[in-house]
């Protein structure tokens, strides 16, 4: 068993709470991301888990076994460091190695342990190179290399990617996952970035001032953001906010009336929402003028290649908009702005999300 869980952890220095009550299950064999800012308490947690920061209270556990105050080498766990923590003295043999030799393996059992390793992740090449001769790429293949070599019950990974350059995070981030997922050990990985938790993982834990945000696979943190932090921080574009305004009959955005009945406008005004979230896919430009648009100014317009982004301000706020690649638009131009109120979420004074989108398996049997 390599399941991973955290039991109303909490981690203090001194009055600050960099964790307030973590309670997180990592089922087995599975991907898990925590993501979030800096600051918000997830290099904390993955260090709690390695042993090198000892809880203020709680308890953390792997598989069935407590862990909570083993040291590191009694854990049967494997971190990937930010910095590659290579040793410079070493050959990349060696470096890959030395773990078999802390636990005294036999040379010839060891060396080929080394030589599988390093075969599947195609740095055989190198074993007699030393760490400076590497480019960084391959120094993160060795890291994982040493890691994944005695077969750990779970992997730690801390940013790995953060020191390398925007293609080949790109490249890694395949890689990883397709290693994981061929070895088949519970992965615990730490991210700042959106686009690796959401590539990448099976789940991803949102975390932010020391507390979990959100736990969910990847599509549902971002369809369905349990609040307003978590739907603007995960996305890029994020979720445009705007604020809303609702009457006995009507739901107001950006001073158009908002096409919602039934369940879900009961539902907003029960809960007295007061934003809503739309991803800049679900926002369509239009006319000006056009029925059930919100009147616009264009802002910006930012061609991206495959797309164009468009900054609109509106009444109540400024929105992004995905748009077709060779759209065409001066700043200060009028246009319109629709989507369908099925694909918004709504947010009551606290920032939870009162009324999420609509699953369009559900719009379609409406």
């Amino acid at each position: 068993m390599s399941s991973v869980r955290y039991n109303g952890v909490v981690k203090s220095f001194g009055a600050f709470n960099v964790l307030k009550s973590l309670n997180l299950s990592v089922p087995d064999h599975a991907f898990l991301a925590l993501l979030g800012p800096s600051g918000c308490g997830k290099t904390t947690a993955l260090r709690i888990l390695a042993g090198l920061e000892m809880p203020t209270a709680g308890q953390v556990l792997i598989g069935e076994r407590d862990v909570t105050r083993l040291q590191p080498r009694d854990r049967d766990i494997a971190m990937v460091f930010q910095s590659y923590a290579l040793y410079p003295q070493m050959t990349i043999e060696e470096n890959i190695g030395y773990p078999l030799w802390l636990r005294g393996m036999p040379d010839q059992e060891r060396k080929a342990k080394i030589a599988e390793v390093a075969a599947v992740l195609e740095i055989d090449h190198l074993l007699t190179r030393r760490a400076r001769q590497l480019s960084g790429g391959q120094r993160q293949r060795v890291a994982l290399a040493r890691a994944i070599v005695r077969n750990p019950t779970a992997f730690l990974m801390d940013e790995p990617l953060s020191n390398l350059d925007a293609r080949l995070r790109l490249t890694m981030r395949g890689e990883i996952k397709r290693l994981c997922q061929r070895l088949g050990s519970t992965t615990i990985y730490v991210t700042h970035d959106q686009a690796e938790a959401l590539t990448m993982a099976d789940l991803i834990a949102v975390m932010h001032g020391g507390d979990l945000q959100q736990l969910a696979a990847p599509a549902e943190v971002y369809d369905r953001p349990a609040n307003r932090f978590v739907a603007t921080f995960v996305g890029n574009p994020p979720m445009n906010v705007l604020p809303v305004k609702a009457d006995g009959t009507d739901i107001h955005v950006g001073g158009a009336r908002l096409a919602i009945r039934g369940e879900r406008f009961d539902a907003c005004r029960a809960a007295s929402v007061t934003e809503l979230g739309i991803r800049p896919e679900d926002l369509h430009l239009t006319e000006p003028g056009a029925t059930g648009s919100m009147a616009g100014e264009i802002y910006v317009v930012e061609p991206m290649g495959n797309e164009t982004l468009v900054d609109v301000r509106v009444d109540g706020g400024r929105l992004t908009v995905r748009a077709d690649r060779g759209f065409r638009a001066s700043v200060g131009d009028h246009i319109g702005v629709s989507f369908d109120a099925g694909n918004a979420c709504f947010f009551d004074t606290a920032g939870k999300t009162a009324v999420h989108r609509v699953e369009k398996t559900e719009r379609n049997r409406a």
